[in-house]
């Protein structure tokens, strides 16, 4: 996510985002190896990675130095993809990624990698219509359907079922402003963890999209036109009548975006909240692999927001030979963003993660080298 706050009076930038621009900018991001050791009178932890969790990081890494200001990270939100290729280049100290490494990934790694869910969030459904009186609700058939291009029009049946409200707006066809009922898909132009945990989504529950398109950071989208980031996707959206869009919760909680309700797996109606989002980590307590490399999509519990998704720290399993104090440094800090870092999540639109979760990852922390 890329934000620029040097004008306030970009329609696009409500105080807000306005503020939350200045957050994210406060973040010094400093042109050192990693490993370098100290940065003038500081050690510097170099991370790269994910840009989704990026405004929780930023406000983790500036609450944690003032705790130890002795310690300063510098975190440069490149994506999932590029976070995993510096970890396994061995350019930064740390890596992170909204999707967990592949097997593959894993064995071209030079050292063992530890996968650490750090915080979730959600994935939302944002459109372009004249105000309606509530929400309008999506399942994630229709959803698969519309980005295939097998649902073109507002007016389709299936969506006039669900949305009886959308039958008034598109009488004869036209809403008050004149526009017709053509959807406008709009999707990510570049390579994201975000597109990735979205097109999971869409294969979970549509075997038409799995077949025909599959899922991945980047891939080729069957119809529409792509914007660069969730900066991009909104500005599409808020500009185009009609159209719809994927984006993260804290940037559609953040702007005020109207998005939809989904079906989840129990044919129950969630939006996408903080309870939703914990909702479907509590459902995934049961199964969850020794590694933590799982999946939080379209899970069976009680009142899951369907496209919700962990995002991982990512850190060797041992210190380097050329190790500065950066590792027990990393480990210190994920101590703290499971505790008490866990508590500015809801601020920022992230869901903590259940406590059950943070005990087994604190005890997985605990054993890696370096720990007291």
């Amino acid at each position: 996510m890329t934000m620029h706050p040097s004008k306030t009076d970009n329609p696009l930038m409500p105080k807000a985002v306005y503020f939350l621009a200045i957050l994210l900018a406060s973040v010094t991001f400093v042109p050192t190896a990693a490993h370098a050791g100290l940065f003038g009178n500081q050690l510097m932890v170099n991370g790269a990675g994910a840009t989704f969790p990026y405004p929780l990081y930023s406000k983790w890494f500036a609450e944690y130095q003032k705790l130890h200001p002795g310690i300063a990270i510098n975190y440069q939100a490149i994506g999932s993809g590029g976070g995993i290729r510096q970890l396994l280049d061995e350019t930064v100290d740390f890596g992170a990624s909204d999707v967990p490494m592949t097997d593959e990934q894993l064995k071209q790694a030079p050292r063992s990698v530890v996968h650490i869910p750090a915080t979730s969030g959600a994935i939302v459904m944002t459109y372009n219509l004249p105000p309606l009186k509530s929400p309008i609700k999506l399942t994630g058939a229709i959803i698969a359907d519309i980005y295939q291009k097998k649902i073109t029009k507002w007016t389709d049946p299936r969506l006039l079922e669900l949305n009886p409200e959308l039958k008034t707006l598109f009488a004869q066809g036209s809403d008050a402003n004149g526009s017709n009922a053509d959807i406008l898909v709009v999707h990510r132009a570049d390579g994201s963890g975000t597109s990735a945990v979205f097109t999971e989504y869409l294969s979970k529950v549509s075997e038409s999209w799995k077949k025909e398109v599959g899922h991945g950071t980047a891939l080729r989208w069957p119809t529409g036109i792509g914007g660069k980031g969730n900066d991009g996707v909104t500005s599409f959206v808020k500009q185009i009548p009609g159209s719809i869009g994927f984006v993260e919760l804290v940037f559609a909680k953040t702007l005020k975006l109207p998005y939809a309700l989904l079906e989840n797996s129990r044919h129950e109606w969630v939006d996408a909240s903080m309870e939703s989002v914990t909702a479907a980590a509590e459902g995934a307590l049961k199964d969850m692999p020794e590694d933590f490399r799982t999946s939080i999509i379209q899970r069976n519990a009680p009142n899951a927001y369907p496209i919700s998704s962990f995002t991982y720290l990512l850190i060797p399993a041992k210190a380097p030979a050329d190790d500065h104090g950066q590792y027990r440094a990393i480990l210190d800090f994920m101590k703290w963003g499971l505790t008490e870092g866990q508590k500015l999540s809801p601020a920022l639109f992230y869901a903590p993660l259940p406590k059950a979760l943070v005990d087994r990852i604190l005890k997985r922390v605990n054993q890696l080298e370096g720990t007291k």
